[in-house]
């Protein structure tokens, strides 16, 4: 019998784990990768750790005002209600890192980028993570668990279990082609999210998940989610996910991912669809953008249109690293050119009427500063929108990359699972992207995928010890 199970050993996991052995707990780390540096989306992150794009030190108020900004109250109530837990333990988290061997470097003007785990990930395409930041910080968690007498076993996946609500909890557990029994007093769901799992993303976020590119590790199977249902637990957000736009070449040129993005230019221009008409307000930013072509009937026909204005500025600008101009081209990423939209819409396969009333309504909007009352509306964000009207006129096919999925099981502020009646699941937690009610919402807020790992897997390991 274990006091604790800890199901993933992503940044989420690893912490909870070593703040319990701090606290004189004895704990298992189940992960179900079989080497050392096993996949999962922490270690293959960009390192920037931040809390809804604020600096991690900034002010329980200052990060409220931008949660319910984002959200502007629709479908986030749970969002602002937890936004308190990231607001208030942002600074000591940070703290937390550090004191564990994070070691940071300031990576840019941008607010959000004052705390960047080193060594940085180089600004240049393609995936890049051995030895980097996220890299070295989940290695020296893990040999600090291990000192302090934690257990981490590898090729150890969780297929269900039983128990719990004041019993302990029995786990089939599969290693090596076996399947083996293991029994816990508490359990800690730190698995991710269930990205990697088809029949899950069809049920929830698209009808063709194959349409959807693997932007993170995609080891997230759902495990951990379907383990807590099974034992009572309530759900929430499971539609949205957190991800970026890339160019639809990514499929075939494992050179475009995870970054550049496609995001800076389609908040500058607009987003369409397979037809040329738009269908999402691209003023709030990538991760919605990607939602949106998701839920496409078509998720591989969205295009990101603009012009050589946009192309020579924002596509050049290195603010939002890489930059795609040149990289993406550079990269082997397709970019269509025309000298006008007609021929743009024939090269694109589009009815030219359509994509040119689509860019002459935009156009209108942005001149006329009435973005708000297009259908759907605009907003405006730190790079547009941009009129179009500097010949020559670009076009780049784009596709939903999902690296996580933002909703998931149910919990307090102290990372105490729910049932369907909001009540207390006793000896359950969910913490970091298995947990949902944080992030998401109909905007799809995203707040930081490593600062919430860090504050819930720290929440979780201290309701854990202060409950024994």
């Amino acid at each position: 019998m274990h006091d604790t199970v800890v199901i993933g050993a992503g940044l989420a996991g690893l912490t909870c784990a070593n703040r319990l052995c701090e606290l004189g707990r004895q704990v298992l780390v189940l992960e179900q990768g079989d080497a050392a540096d096993y996949p999962c989306n922490s270690r293959y992150s960009g390192g920037i750790v931040h809390v809804a794009f604020k600096d991690m030190r900034a002010s329980r108020e200052d990060i409220q005002a931008v949660i319910a900004r984002l959200s502007e109250g629709a479908g986030a109530a749970d969002a602002i209600a937890l936004s308190s837990v990231l607001a208030e333990e942002g600074g000591r988290a940070l703290e937390w890192m550090q004191s564990h061997g994070a070691k940071f470097v300031k990576g840019g003007a941008l607010e959000f980028m004052r705390w960047i785990l080193a060594p940085p990930r180089p600004r240049r395409p393609g995936l890049d993570w051995k030895g980097r930041g996220p890299d070295v910080l989940l290695r020296r968690l893990t040999e600090r668990l291990r000192e302090q007498g934690g257990e981490l076993l590898l090729d150890h996946r969780v297929l269900g279990g039983e128990g719990g609500r004041g019993a302990p909890f029995r786990l089939r557990v599969s290693t090596s082609g076996d399947m083996v029994e293991l029994k816990c007093r508490q359990l800690v769901v730190a698995d991710g999210g269930f990205q990697g799992n088809d029949e899950l993303v069809r049920a929830h976020i698209s009808g063709q998940p194959g349409a959807l590119f693997p932007r993170g590790a995609a080891t997230g199977k759902g495990d951990g989610l379907r383990l807590a249902q099974s034992l009572g637990a309530d759900t929430l957000g499971l539609n949205r996910f957190y991800g970026h736009l890339l160019g639809r070449d990514v499929f075939e040129n494992e050179k475009l991912w995870p970054y550049p993005t496609v995001d800076a230019i389609a908040q500058s221009a607009l987003l369409v669809d397979a037809h040329g008409r738009r269908f999402v307000d691209e003023g709030l930013g990538g991760v919605l953008m990607a939602n949106e072509v998701a839920r496409l009937p078509d998720p591989l026909g969205a295009v990101a249109v603009f012009d050589e204005a946009i192309w020579t500025g924002v596509a050049a600008d290195n603010r939002y690293p890489p930059c795609m101009n040149p990289s993406f081209v550079s990269s082997g990423g397709e970019v269509f050119e025309a000298s006008d939209l007609p021929s743009l819409a024939s090269v694109l396969g589009m009815e030219a009427s359509v994509l040119a009333d689509t860019v002459s309504e935009y156009n209108r909007a942005v001149l006329a500063d009435t973005t708000l009352s297009l259908s759907p509306p605009r907003r405006r964000s730190l790079t547009g929108p941009q009129a179009l009207e500097t010949p020559p006129f670009r076009a780049i096919r784009v596709c939903a990359g999902m690296t996580y999925t933002m909703g998931g099981i149910r919990v307090d502020g102290r990372s105490r699972v729910l049932d369907t009646a909001c009540e207390q699941l006793p000896g359950l937690y969910a913490v970091g992207a298995a947990a949902g009610g944080m992030e998401g919402g109909e905007n799809a807020i995203y707040l930081g995928g490593l600062a919430k790992a860090v504050v819930t897997g720290l929440r979780a390991a201290e309701t854990i010890g202060g409950e024994a």
